[in-house]
């Protein structure tokens, strides 16, 4: 087999390297990581929503004789889990979108 005639392809046959469509060998194009960054931010901006004070920290000093209801806020435990699944999904779809 001569190096001339790596393509054996009836359509491929007679022409020229520089003639055919040449394929992309590289998966992500820059779509993907628009998304990637997106669904990465939303991670970040999740697990930022879900830092605060724990049960017993009231005006930031730790009293074991008290109760913070805050930690049972709907941006606890409601928008910054979602959010951060929400990213998990978009990092998911930015990895498996194929690149045109």
């Amino acid at each position: 087999m001569s190096k001339k005639n790596k393509n054996f392809s009836a359509e491929a046959f007679g022409k020229k390297e520089a003639d055919l469509p040449q394929e992309n060998s590289f998966y992500f194009g820059p779509q993907n990581y628009k998304l990637m960054l997106i669904g990465l931010a939303l991670i970040v901006v999740g697990f930022l929503l879900m830092m605060g004070a724990d049960a017993n920290t009231v005006d930031g000093k730790y009293d074991p004789n008290s109760w913070n209801e805050g930690i049972f806020s709907i941006r606890r435990i409601r928008i910054a889990p979602l959010l951060v699944i929400a990213g998990f999904a978009v990092e998911v779809y930015a990895i498996l979108k194929r690149n045109k």
